[in-house]
């Protein structure tokens, strides 16, 4: 067959090589720059991991029925009260506790860093064009294509596992907290304009308060997808109920893997039903 102009046997650009260059040149020369990232998020994590630990089991599953109950009503309270004590009882009460602190702490960050470049984006188009093609890119870059990079330049542990988590569940809040204030009628805040109110008290007292649902909607996507990244962060030395699924899969034992599943459905199950009332009229 002859050939075309097209030949697609072989790589036209050397892509593969670019992407090995200059990962490994941020190696050698800001290894040191991304190490010092690693303090904020490693204490941050350690402080939570150790006082979910320190905690009594008792007392954390108060503290979820408590929230439950005062956000999402008497039904998902006592929904929280009985997943908790089958997670208990499947005795991954520890490795729970060490996923739900890395949870925590990667949505702090992508809250934190998150909302202020969604109301970035939705006061200015053209950032809104630039970030769009950046959150395409982490929100359907395969996760296991962060932990290669990611361990290069934070090394193996559960700091760099956050790190992954951090990159691949920041799009969510930043889209939809983007989304809700472009969504907030134009007629309010013309309103608030004619009333003598600033940009800035607009943006303050009549936009963002009315984007908050879609706001909260952002922050439950942000933590589920959080939560299935930990667990494929145990690859590269991050706990949490990640490592008995990978246990159970290197060694062909269904059920230590069957556990580990259960255990992140159901407490994925009770920070979904929790999240999603925020932002909401309590259930009665």
């Amino acid at each position: 067959m002859a050939e075309g102009f097209f030949s697609f046997d072989e790589a036209m650009y050397p892509l593969e090589d670019w992407i090995e260059v200059v990962v490994e040149w941020l190696v050698a020369n800001h290894r040191s720059e991304f190490q010092a990232m690693k303090w904020p998020v490693e204490k941050i994590l350690w402080g939570i991991d150790h006082f979910l630990n320190w905690l009594h089991p008792s007392v954390v599953i108060l503290g979820f029925v408590i929230v439950a109950w005062r956000y999402a009503g008497v039904r998902t309270a006592l929904f929280s009260l009985i997943t908790l004590i089958v997670v208990g009882t499947l005795g991954m009460w520890s490795e729970t506790m060490t996923t739900l602190s890395m949870v925590i702490s990667a949505v702090f960050f992508c809250t934190v860093v998150g909302v202020p470049l969604g109301i970035a984006a939705s006061q200015s188009d053209n950032f809104a064009a630039w970030i769009r093609p950046v959150l395409d890119a982490m929100q359907t870059t395969p996760a296991f294509v962060y932990l290669v990079p990611v361990v290069m330049l934070f090394s193996i542990g559960t700091v760099a596992g956050v790190i992954a988590t951090i990159i691949f569940a920041m799009p969510p809040i930043i889209r939809l907290t983007n989304l809700g204030i472009r969504q907030v009628p134009m007629e309010l805040i013309e309103a608030t304009k004619a009333f003598g109110g600033t940009r800035q008290q607009t943006l303050r007292r009549v936009q963002i308060p009315l984007a908050m649902p879609t706001i909260m909607a952002g922050l439950n996507q942000t933590i589920m997808m959080s939560l299935s990244m930990v667990v494929i962060a145990a690859l590269i030395g991050a706990g949490g109920l990640g490592v008995p699924v990978f246990q159970g899969l290197n060694s062909l034992q269904v059920g230590l893997a069957g556990v580990g599943g259960l255990s992140i459905v159901l407490m994925a199950m009770v920070l979904d039903r929790i999240t999603q009332s925020f932002g909401k009229p309590k259930s009665k």
